[in-house]
């Protein structure tokens, strides 16, 4: 959430904003819980003991690699019933069409493709609109990232062919109300931005690009939002959940935001793979803050994801949540209740003792595909120390299944790449939130290895 974070650096600030709107707006669509400020004393942790990945819920030790999927099916499926909600279903239908083909854009180096996305036959019911940018001078089908944009494809790059994302967006300083604006065209080209997309960089390194804008997916609004129209308890079930049945209200592991933006992830990969320019079978999937997660969510899920490089995901991503440190459990389900499936709110109150399971296991249910968490510490709303110790946690699995692993080093300081190994790791760096050129590149670098292209 590029925007909304930037108010977080300031922990006393930070908390100061956060109950003082509770105060005013009430509390949205949770109840009359009273929910706990954050922690941001290491002294005040309680204690807490994390599940091994590598034994089964009943605690039986996995005997060899074999043993891998089973377990893997097993912890997917606690986060389904308790925290994330269910996948979606299988769509009917991927319907493409590429209504826009330009070979020689971008000073001559790229062919950009603009591409609609229907999910049924007739072409009815909510579309997806999807932007690639691959390299022009590729001698044959490009390694290709993925991920979901905040506002819109048109900030990408200042390209007039592109249009201004026509649906609800979140309202702030960069739009015109709850729609977007041309006003922000080609802004994350802008090197001065905290948050950006080198398109140029990266397709000098031969990757291409692929992104579509999640208010087209799901809408996702603010919890204290004032107009009625944008709550929290129906909004954000429309957009693609017009494709599914009828929410059935009594149950409490319900598909979330979280899980459709993950589901129009892997729609992207669909698309990927029929693609001439793109190597679908060499796919990134990244995203910053709750689009991190959601690339997170999607690798998980979705295993032809080879590489997935989420990108400061805070609370309810990448960090342990038996910590409670930062962002908690609690202000998760306040703020976030469309992020959530309703069994997660049991464990609002005391996570180090309620959770019968943490983070580690879901960045584990990627091995032994290739996985990088990106972090930053200027926040310590992000909770950055959670993400290495959910990292530290959930490296046996790698080696276990014979993929080497982490590297076994202390917290590593800002901008080291200690503890970046050979298909999974960590890095972290200082400055601001959002996705900078150190972060791509990290992304980048990882990816070469893996795809073995150095």
């Amino acid at each position: 959430m590029p925007r909304l974070a930037r108010v977080w650096y300031n922990p006393d600030m930070q908390t100061k904003i956060l109950f003082a709107a509770l105060a005013i707006a009430g509390t949205p669509a949770a109840g009359d819980e009273d929910y706990r400020k954050p922690n941001y004393d290491e002294s005040k942790i309680h204690p807490y003991t994390l599940e091994d990945p590598l034994a089964f819920a009943d605690g039986t030790k996995l005997a060899s690699p074999a043993d891998w999927p089973k377990r893997r099916a097993e912890i997917l499926e606690i986060f389904a019933k308790e925290m994330y909600g269910q996948p979606p279903p299988a769509p009917e239908a991927v319907v493409t069409e590429v209504w826009d083909v330009k070979e020689n854009v971008l000073a001559g180096y790229c062919v950009r493709k603009q591409v609609k996305m229907w999910f049924k036959k007739d072409k009815t019911g909510p579309c997806v609109n999807w932007v690639i940018f691959a390299p022009r001078h590729a001698k044959g089908p490009s390694p290709i990232i993925l991920f979901l944009n905040y506002r819109g494809n048109h900030e990408i790059v200042p390209d007039e062919d592109i249009p201004v994302q026509q649906g609800w967006s979140r309202a702030g300083k960069l739009t015109d109300g709850h729609r977007a604006s041309a006003k922000t065209r080609g802004r994350m080209c802008d090197p001065n931005r905290d948050d950006i997309c080198p398109v140029g960089m990266l397709l000098a390194r031969g990757y291409a690009v692929m992104s579509a804008c999640y208010c087209e997916v799901s809408p996702d609004p603010d919890w204290n939002d004032k107009d009625p129209a944008f709550n929290q308890k129906t909004f954000p079930y429309t957009g693609v959940f017009d494709l599914w049945p009828k929410r059935d209200e009594s149950r409490a592991d319900n598909t979330t935001a979280l899980g459709a933006w993950a589901w129009a992830l892997s729609r992207g990969l669909d698309y990927a793979e029929k693609d001439p320019l793109l190597d679908a079978k060499r796919s990134v999937v990244t995203g910053c803050s709750r689009l991190g997660k959601a690339a997170l969510i999607a690798a998980a899920r979705d295993e032809r994801f080879a590489v997935c490089v989420p990108n400061q995901t805070g609370g309810g991503g990448a960090p342990l949540a038996k910590r409670d440190y930062g962002e908690n459990t609690s202000t998760e389900n306040t703020m976030f209740t469309h992020w959530y499936c309703k069994a997660y709110r049991k464990y609002a109150e005391k996570p180090w003792e309620t959770l019968t399971f943490d983070q580690h296991l879901l960045l584990a249910s990627i091995a032994p595909r290739a996985l990088l968490i990106e972090g930053f510490d200027t926040s310590k709303w992000m909770h950055t120390k959670g993400e290495y110790l959910a990292c530290r946690a959930a490296a046996p699995v790698w080696k276990f299944l014979g993929r080497g692993t982490m590297p076994d080093v202390p917290y590593p300081d800002n901008y080291s790449i200690a503890g970046i190994g050979e298909s999974f790791g960590y890095v972290r760096r200082s400055e601001q939130h959002g996705i900078s050129p150190y972060d791509w590149t990290w992304l980048m670098d990882f990816a070469d290895r893996e795809f073995k292209r150095r």
